[in-house]
């Protein structure tokens, strides 16, 4: 059982591996484009913004995932059926969604607004490939998630996998960090997944020509879906992170305290409603969402973000810390999730959202913490788990080189948007006017970094790929 999952773990890891490089490749290309380098029709344009955004949320929520049901079978093994059903349906709706952008030219984004889908200038099968491609996925990381909280709740009832009785001033039984965080983070995303299982019902509905679906309802369902798993798969590695941080350093490792407990109760409830900052533009949306959607994004960084990361800084001070190509990465992914969440809740906040909303600000705050927090730490946990396996770690001019180009690479491709945004850049431009020469300028620069952080990605996916293929071996 333990050679199998750690097999199933070394799949998701040399797949998921396999389709980064190539993402980042679409994003290089897109941004060349905008800083006219080179040109991109405007139809494979939109098709390649599509499938990146899709593409990149899909691969680092399942590595996640696998991440995650990994370390969760050293407290109660997750039933391996699950784990299979999903890897296989995800490699049939990743293909689904391929042909439906690639060939198809399916352009309508990652978020599909409707009702897009149904005014298309693309092939007029892509859009229902699309949706089925979208729906096999669903499918599969539902099973996948189910599975993982039955066996979470195999060994703890709900309340102490969520730690109510610290909350009440007991310790008994004691519940690791990664059990409390990993069962909200679940929970989270199942709601988040029946709100896409309604969402592609209305969507089907409305294409065999059923039903007429409302707008309003559709934009909904659609941020409950998307906004919530994008959150929901950084703290699947957060997880991760409690459960092995401590392990570099020289301190007994982390435990749930009742102020551990209170944050992630507080985060699965508070990240259920933040999306509602997606709609401030929409004058119809009932003003009282309006506030609880200000509320609760003023409010969601500070149970999850603020102890974790006081967590993290408070362990690592005057700790002899070993310091290889996870720890780093870690450390300075809390650093990439702390300013990314800054940024967001800047551009969250209703007066500032009047101005940053269609700016490339936005593309900048979720990849500040996607591409330098949330990709961080599951690489972090990619190279432990690279290592474990195969028992050879990453030599240290590797580890270094890796190191310097994603951090670089990043921060200088994260730092075009955010001057882009300052200077009112349009986000979701294929090309800029002749007045808008600045993005341009910015784009040219952006790719430039974006090419330093692929050459660290190729560096770290060769050692990491044929360390973790010796799984197979064992």
């Amino acid at each position: 059982m333990e050679k199998a999952n750690a097999r199933m773990t070394a799949a998701w890891i040399v797949t998921g591996l396999t389709l980064f490089p190539i993402l980042i490749l679409l994003g290089i290309v897109m941004r060349a484009n905008q800083g006219g380098l080179i040109t991109v029709p405007a139809d494979r344009f939109f098709a390649f913004l599509t499938l990146h955004g899709l593409g990149m949320a899909g691969t680092w929520f399942v590595l996640g995932m696998a991440s995650s049901n990994h370390l969760l079978n050293k407290y109660s093994p997750a039933p391996l059926a699950g784990n299979i059903v999903a890897y296989g349906l995800t490699v049939i709706g990743v293909v689904l969604l391929i042909m439906a952008t690639l060939i198809g030219k399916f352009s309508a984004g990652w978020y599909f607004l409707y009702p897009l889908p149904f005014y298309s200038t693309w092939e007029e099968w892509a859009t229902p490939l699309f949706l089925i491609s979208i729906t096999v996925l669903g499918v599969g990381w539902l099973v996948w998630t189910l599975s993982m909280l039955v066996a979470i709740l195999r060994k703890y009832p709900l309340s102490q996998a969520l730690a109510w009785h610290y909350l009440l001033g007991s310790k008994e039984p004691e519940v690791p960090p990664f059990i409390v965080v990993l069962t909200a983070t679940l929970i989270g995303i199942f709601f988040c997944l029946l709100a896409a299982v309604t969402l592609l019902i209305l969507y089907f509905g409305e294409y065999l020509g059923w039903i007429k679906n409302d707008a309003l309802l559709m934009k909904n369902l659609t941020f409950v879906f998307g906004h919530t798993l994008v959150n929901e798969m950084l703290y699947l590695a957060v997880a991760v992170l409690y459960e092995l941080y401590p392990a570099f350093g020289h301190r007994a490792k982390w435990k749930t305290a009742w102020y551990v407990a209170l944050s992630w109760n507080a985060t699965f409830l508070i990240v259920m409603f933040a999306y509602f900052h997606h709609l401030y533009m929409d004058y119809v949306q009932p003003t009282g969402f309006q506030f609880i959607g200000q509320m609760a994004s003023f409010l969601a960084p500070i149970p999850a973000a603020v102890v974790t990361i006081f967590s993290v800084l408070a362990y690592t001070y005057r700790n002899a810390m070993r310091w290889n190509l996870s720890s780093l990465l870690y450390f300075y992914g809390v650093l990439g999730w702390a300013i990314g969440g800054v940024a967001a809740v800047l551009d969250a906040t209703i007066v500032n959202n009047f101005v940053l909303h269609n700016t490339q600000w936005v593309p900048a705050h979720f990849h500040t913490y996607n591409l330098l927090g949330q990709i961080f730490f599951t690489l972090a946990f990619i190279a432990w788990f690279a290592e474990q396996v195969s028992g050879t770690p990453f030599s240290v001019g590797l580890s270094k080189s890796i190191f310097a180009l994603l951090l670089v690479g990043g921060w200088g491709f994260v730092g075009m948007f955010y001057l882009s945004g300052t200077f009112s850049i349009p986000r979701r431009f294929n090309l800029y006017p002749a007045d808008l020469s600045l993005g341009t300028t910015l784009a040219k620069g952006a790719a430039i970094f974006a090419i330093l952080y692929l050459l660290g990605t190729l560096c770290f996916v060769f050692g990491a790929s044929k360390r973790c293929l010796r799984a197979f071996s064992r």
